[in-house]
């Protein structure tokens, strides 16, 4: 079975074709998102989704979320997060958020997905997309293909009425990551006219920017400067996520968090928090002014702007849209869901359903690819570590260039050429993809060329030939997504190291949910009430480790009936 999933930074979704249309697959819980976040304790107990992001607050040392952020990043191969005493790589965390939602398939259709088309954001360079293939191996899933975000949210938009459409703008702002895509439809062809992004800008960044704008107003004496870093950012994370959801449909909302006995609160208005986020905001406009650059295009040509992304949600956002291209956005899509959806409709079109027998897509390359050259500094020196763009981003895929390049130093006996991917001037830069060289006959300095192509496809391969016109020597490289996986004996290590994780059989899902609901609501109380959520919460626990069925359900619904009891009877 090939499935499409949204790996996100904040929330992930799995969908299918099923009866000719896109679907979205609930988890245990019910729900069509299951956050991205994965909780490990000491003795290897793990925790997926709802149940990891409940634990965030009292066990940030053992909890990780965002972690996509991390793919692929030279700097943090390994997390240095000691969950539960142990480093995990992004990719293994994004695995086993992989491993979940295909458990969701299995659990709905009663087959294990083996092949998946996984989004990815379209500013992923070549290692980050490679670390999301190892994450879907590690889960057991043979990637299909990776589609770029507002590529799979242009496709779920666009059939929508399979009309033609005048170029469109997606913009996709997720927990982690910021793209835009200018897309056209015509003739049943969806064409991606450009990409580009920010890797370093999501909703994860307007929580921070809230929390530090409110900490010093709910908490003028320091005190949570005393807890441990990660506890103190889980807590302020935890309320910052509330407060600005909130700000989502009042023109104010109250800052709160818990500290032991007391609750520390301050109101934030709607125009405050646009104040705090004035920097992000302003990093907004130019990876789209990018994009229109790089198509040509003029933001009045543009028939709409589409959002996606839960992000995208806050006011705040709509109207730094509207006033960047001077209209109304459009939310038509549901923002958390097009992607998935997309993904779903690119796995159909792999399995050329017959529905979508007439769609074709073409995107394009989102970096620059070329390579290492020196060139002369006009003072008799060489400058060095220089990038040589030979394919151009936003060049549309599959597509072959070929550039000349020649000898600079007399009877030079080889060309070497290193392979780079970015935007840099310097190679130092960029990302290097490889390295290529070629014997060339000794010639005074310049008399030797050698022509040089790069081929690139829709599937990240990349081919490079080396020519020597004078004696006709060739060299040939491929580059592929699959090239640096690891070898089979630490795949198999790896995948195994995950499956040692132990689930223990009593940690269903709805039972995790219920117990991490009654401690939040424990946190939020203080005196007699807190000390009967406590008493609740034990009772349950004793049912549970009694294994016995009706036992438990009992106990659960006195739980669940009490917690509603609790939580309806808000002071406000």
């Amino acid at each position: 079975m090939l499935i499409g999933i949204d790996l996100g930074t904040t929330n992930s979704a799995v969908a299918i074709w099923q009866d000719g249309e896109a679907v979205l697959v609930p988890n245990a819980l019910g729900e069509l998102l299951t956050p991205s976040a994965v909780s490990v304790a000491a003795g290897g107990q793990a925790w997926i989704g709802r149940s990891a992001l409940d634990r965030l607050a009292a066990h940030p040392q053992d909890t990780a979320t965002s972690f996509k952020r991390l793919m692929g990043t030279a700097a943090t191969a390994r997390l240095g997060s000691q969950l539960g005493g142990k480093d995990y790589a992004a990719e293994d965390l994004s695995a086993l958020v992989l491993s979940a939602l295909a458990a969701d398939v299995e659990a709905l259709t009663g087959e294990r997905p083996t092949e998946a088309v996984i989004t990815v954001p379209a500013y992923f360079n070549d290692r980050q997309r490679k670390a999301t293939r190892r994450a879907g191996e590690l889960a057991g899933l043979a990637v299909r293909r990776l589609i770029n975000e507002p590529t799979a949210a242009a496709l779920a938009f666009g059939l929508q009425d399979k009309g033609d459409r005048e170029p469109f703008l997606v913009f996709d702002l997720g927990g982690g990551t910021f793209d835009v895509s200018v897309v056209e439809m015509f003739d049943g062809i969806v064409e991606v006219r450009a990409s580009a992004g920010d890797n370093r800008l999501g909703g994860d960044d307007f929580d921070h920017a809230l929390a530090a704008f409110a900490k010093p107003r709910i908490d003028p004496e320091a005190r949570l400067d005393a807890l441990p870093a990660d506890r103190r950012e889980a807590l302020l994370k935890r309320a910052a996520e509330s407060c600005r959801r909130a700000l989502t449909t009042a023109p104010e909302a109250e800052f709160a968090v818990v500290l032991g006995e007391e609750r520390l609160t301050g109101t934030i208005t709607e125009a405050e928090f646009e104040s705090a986020c004035e920097p992000l905001l302003r990093r907004l406009r130019e990876p789209v002014v990018r994009a229109l650059r790089d198509c040509a295009i003029d933001a009045s040509e543009l028939s709409e702007i589409v959002l996606v992304g839960g992000a995208t949600r806050m006011p705040v956002i709509r109207r730094a849209i509207t006033r960047l291209f001077g209209r109304f956005p459009n939310a038509s899509v549901h923002p958390d869901h097009a992607v998935a959806l997309g993904a779903a409709m690119q796995a159909a079109l792999l399995g050329r359903d017959a529905a979508l027998d007439e769609i074709r897509i073409t995107d394009v390359c989102p970096f620059t690819l070329g390579v290492e050259v020196a060139e002369q500094d006009g003072h008799g020196g060489l400058q060095r570590g220089l990038f040589s763009p030979v394919i151009e981003r936003n060049t549309p895929v599959p597509v072959s260039r070929v550039n000349t390049y020649s000898t600079l130093g007399n009877n030079q006996k080889t060309l070497e050429f290193g392979i780079y991917q970015g935007e840099a001037r310097e190679v130092r830069g960029n990302v290097k993809l490889g390295h290529i060289a070629i014997p060339v006959p000794p010639r005074p300095a310049g008399e030797v060329s050698a022509e040089v192509r790069f081929s690139y496809d829709s599937s990240g391969l990349l081919e490079i030939d080396v020519h020597i016109p004078v004696n006709g020597t060739e060299r040939n490289l491929v580059i592929v997504d699959e090239e640096d996986r690891p070898g089979r004996k630490e795949l198999d290590e790896r995948r195994a190291a995950l499956a040692r994780l132990k689930f223990h059989p009593r940690e269903d899902a709805a039972h995790v949910a219920l117990m991490a609901r009654a401690e939040r609501c424990y946190e939020d109380h203080i005196g007699d009430v807190r000390q009967a959520i406590g008493h609740w919460i034990t009772l349950f626990a004793g049912a549970l480790d009694t294994q016995d069925p009706r036992s438990i359900a009992d106990a659960r619904a006195v739980l669940a009936a009490r917690l509603d009891e609790v939580e309806g009877s808000s002071p406000l």
